[in-house]
């Protein structure tokens, strides 16, 4: 996939600075970070979307997300915390459409605020918003088995 910048670091026709790659993944600093160390974890495989992506590649990627958190907490860094952010589709900010996750260190204290729409929640009718995603699992397991 010669267009995606994603894809291009991964195969190393682009620049990126490196901090884990193994045979599923690789993971790079972000050249935006919203806070030092903020580190993006790109399954080797494209997969514009979370709905493309192998579930074997996801749990990889959750995996090597997983492993620089708790290093990012062991350096000398120093965390507090870890956000694991996986933005799918334009609606929820995704600006490359190669699936990856971001992981984002916090510090007690900080201001950086990912949560801001998070914060004032309302029950929404729970009984028919289960009913609507167990007939959308229906669905999907009917088109897995098709």
């Amino acid at each position: 996939m010669s267009s995606c910048v994603f894809c291009a670091i991964v195969d190393g026709t682009a620049p990126a600075v490196r901090v884990l790659e193994d045979d599923d993944v690789v993971a790079f600093l972000d050249i935006r970070p919203v806070a030092r160390g903020h580190t993006l974890v790109v399954p080797r495989t494209h997969a514009a979307r979370l709905e493309d992506l192998d579930p074997a590649a996801g749990a990889a990627m959750f995996r090597a997300g997983q492993r620089i958190a708790r290093a990012l907490a062991r350096s000398e860094l120093s965390t507090d915390g870890t956000n694991l952010v996986l933005n799918d589709g334009r609606a929820a900010f995704q600006t490359v459409f190669h699936a990856h996750l971001h992981v984002v260190p916090r510090w007690s204290g900080d201001r950086l605020r990912l949560g801001v729409g998070l914060l004032r929640r309302q029950s929404h009718d729970p009984e028919s918003t289960a009913a609507l995603i167990r007939d959308g699992l229906d669905r999907l397991t009917a088109e897995e088995h098709s």
